[in-house]
């Protein structure tokens, strides 16, 4: 058990050292103008100036001073972000250096670490078939980390099934106010939940990051291998020897995930594409540049 939580903690500082130093000035700007705050709130009144909106004027200092004077609003900056992680039996595998449970721990620390420098909150949802732990969003670094050592926790032991609409319900239960949404799974069978995935999209700022293994998109020519869902238990004895085989196992994995960013793409919400494969700061500027293109804003 001592060794389990040895080797648990050396994960978790991996991270924190890989992901901090990705999180540069330019990330973080980018993010700060990407994702943006609730609303606005009053700053400050100030002399009137041609070009300013008249019906901003403030008309009851206007009245004391015996000048035209403004109200000037800025934008209520602060943001809830939430990390809602599968951490169904599929995430325990990987066939690269790392697992997808890892990788999603080390894209959820990316992103918390750049929400936290912009003073942002943040929170965890871990699920599986069930709700298997969620985290109230809080402030801070320490914070932070302990959300990657849950997600790194959850996903050593992975298991069972994913219950996409449980946990949309369980969203919508705990985070009344507008919040940006990071959910981080594989997704096989999300369109079941399309309403709700529709519904939540609606209510909160969604992002869907969808991990995968290359081990789950092609068949090594290896004879006659035992294929086990993670999730159902149920195995397969499958001739990897045979081209046709390896062809259409290629073939279907391609249409699924095809399948899935189509869905989200007609749904109109956000995608981040993960592998174990590769790294992921890319995809993370990619996203932004794509989010900050679609809203007119500018990179700095």
């Amino acid at each position: 058990m001592a060794k389990d939580v040895k080797e648990l903690m050396a994960k978790v500082g991996k991270i924190k050292i890989l992901t901090s130093r990705l999180v540069d000035d330019r990330l973080s700007g980018d993010y700060h103008s990407t994702f943006k705050g609730q609303g606005v709130e009053f700053d400050e009144v100030r002399p009137y100036e041609p070009g300013d909106d008249v019906r901003s004027i403030d008309w009851n200092v206007t009245a004391r001073m015996d000048a035209p004077y403004v109200k000037r609003y800025s934008e209520e900056r602060e943001l809830t972000v939430l990390f809602v992680v599968d951490v169904s039996g599929s995430q325990s595998y990987g066939s690269r250096s790392r697992t997808k449970a890892e990788l999603s721990a080390e894209v959820a620390a990316l992103l918390a670490l750049t929400a936290i420098r912009n003073q942002d909150k943040v929170g965890l949802v871990l699920f599986s078939d069930r709700i298997v732990k969620y985290i109230p969003p809080r402030k801070g670094r320490d914070f932070v980390m302990r959300l990657v050592r849950e997600v790194l926790a959850a996903g050593e032991d992975a298991r069972g099934g994913t219950d996409f609409e449980g946990v949309f319900r369980f969203l919508a239960g705990v985070q009344k106010r507008r919040a940006v949404v990071f959910m981080v799974s594989d997704f096989m069978g999300i369109e079941k939940a399309e309403k709700l995935l529709r519904l939540t999209a609606a209510r909160h700022d969604l992002v869907c990051a969808a991990v995968s293994d290359p081990a789950e998109e092609t068949l090594p020519d290896a004879g006659l291998v035992e294929l086990e869902d993670p999730e159902t238990g149920e195995a397969r004895l499958v001739d990897t020897s045979n081209p046709r085989v390896r062809r259409a196992f290629a073939e279907r994995a391609a249409a699924e995930r095809a399948e899935i960013f189509g869905f989200f793409r007609k749904s109109g919400i956000d995608t981040l594409d993960l592998s174990t494969s590769r790294q992921y700061i890319d995809a993370v500027r990619a996203l932004f540049k794509r989010r900050a293109s679609k809203s007119g804003g500018r990179r700095g």
